[in-house]
């Protein structure tokens, strides 16, 4: 099953201006067969580089121009996949976009610490970036029917949208997401970081896993697996330039009450969540239903704010210490966009008094479990 990347036409535009193409994403998202997918269409078949290849390495860590060039052949679109593994990458990128212009230059890592880090500086005003996540419910619904994707929403919900696990059986989808998360989900950190045992970081998550919708303690996850809140801080920032993770920082401006500095973490896939607790267990037997939906609803939304309409919104989430509090926000020219979300639909909801007081120039919605489409896609 092919689904189509929504990414992927806003990449297309930016094709042959004399630019690199930067994809960035979580491993086993698609990156490669997207890069593939525009490669087929515009370029040709052999101009794919696997850059955790000895062979492409050694070519490529040369910075010969001249040499690259040739081993490119005569293709105009080149996919460097990987391309976090080859040594001075940004300078080898510099060099051969300012010596060769022509040649568009297509560069995946599935982390963004690393690439962007060695890409940074030597690339600044030459590239243009791109995320690529677990299918969004705006991709899918591309490619299935409203029924199909009213009928998905359990299995969203518990085994994710990671594509290689979307697209198996559905006896199968447990064993995929564990492999990831056993054999895939720490690479990038456990290399960058030169740290041969991931236990921390799986410590870590899991305890992340377990308090998606809650305010995050650095202080508090440090006490409980015996590493300073400072190591905390690093593997956090380090998981969200993973996209395993992202967070969301309190909203506070105009009320005295207001959480200052707080954050909420949420994972990017809920099947990865998952694994990481061995909880796949039927919705109705779960006793987090409602930290899952919130986690679903605003990365989806957070997914169409990377190639819908709604592009550089700020996000937050509203809480007072009188536990007056609204799930999510959206912010863009002055206006906010406040939104509930409530699993079950017997449950009302009514935005806090004192929030719409303070933020007069507001829109509140509530999403749940019956017009999650209609706010979702």
């Amino acid at each position: 099953m092919f689904i189509q990347r929504d990414v992927q036409a806003k990449i297309e535009k930016n094709l042959f201006k004399g630019k690199i193409i930067r994809i960035y994403g979580l491993r086993r998202t698609g990156k490669t067969t997207l890069a593939k997918a525009i490669l087929e269409k515009y370029g040709k078949s052999d101009a794919y580089f696997n850059c955790e290849i000895i062979r492409h390495k050694t070519v490529f860590e040369s910075l010969d121009v001249d040499n690259i060039k040739n081993y490119f052949g005569d293709s105009k679109l080149v996919v460097l996949d990987e391309a976090q593994n080859i040594s001075q990458i940004g300078l080898m990128l510099k060099l051969m976009i300012d010596t060769f212009p022509e040649i568009q230059i297509i560069a995946t890592g599935s982390s963004s610490f690393d690439l962007a880090n060695q890409t940074g500086e030597p690339l600044v005003g030459r590239a243009f970036t791109y995320t690529v996540f677990p299918f969004s419910l705006a991709e899918l619904k591309n490619n299935f029917t409203v029924p199909q994707l009213l009928n998905m929403q359990e299995n969203l919900l518990t085994f994710g949208s990671m594509p290689n696990v979307f697209t198996q059986k559905q006896s199968e989808k447990r064993d995929y997401l564990d492999e990831i998360t056993s054999s895939y989900l720490y690479k990038d950190i456990l290399e960058y970081e030169n740290v041969k045992s991931s236990g921390v970081l799986i410590k870590l998550l899991k305890a992340l896993a377990l308090q998606i919708g809650s305010e995050v303690s650095f202080r508090e996850l440090a006490r409980l697996l015996d590493i300073s809140p400072q190591t905390v801080e690093k593997y956090i920032y380090l998981l969200e330039k993973s996209f395993i993770l992202f967070h969301l920082s309190s909203l506070s401006r105009n009320v005295r009450n207001e959480l200052k500095r707080s954050i909420k973490i949420y994972f990017w896939d809920l099947g990865v969540r998952n694994s990481l607790l061995q909880n796949f267990l039927p919705l109705e037997n779960r006793s987090d239903i409602g930290a899952l939906w919130e986690n679903f609803c605003i990365c989806e939304r957070l997914k169409q704010q990377t190639v819908g309409e709604f592009f550089n919104l700020n996000n937050y989430f509203w809480r007072t210490t009188t536990q007056q509090e609204i799930d999510y926000i959206e912010e863009k020219d002055g206006i906010f966009t406040a939104f509930e979300l409530k699993w079950s639909s017997k449950k009302q909801a009514q935005i806090p008094e004192l929030f719409a007081k303070a933020y007069p120039n507001h829109v509140y919605k509530v999403i749940n479990k019956e017009n999650w489409l209609d706010l979702l896609v």
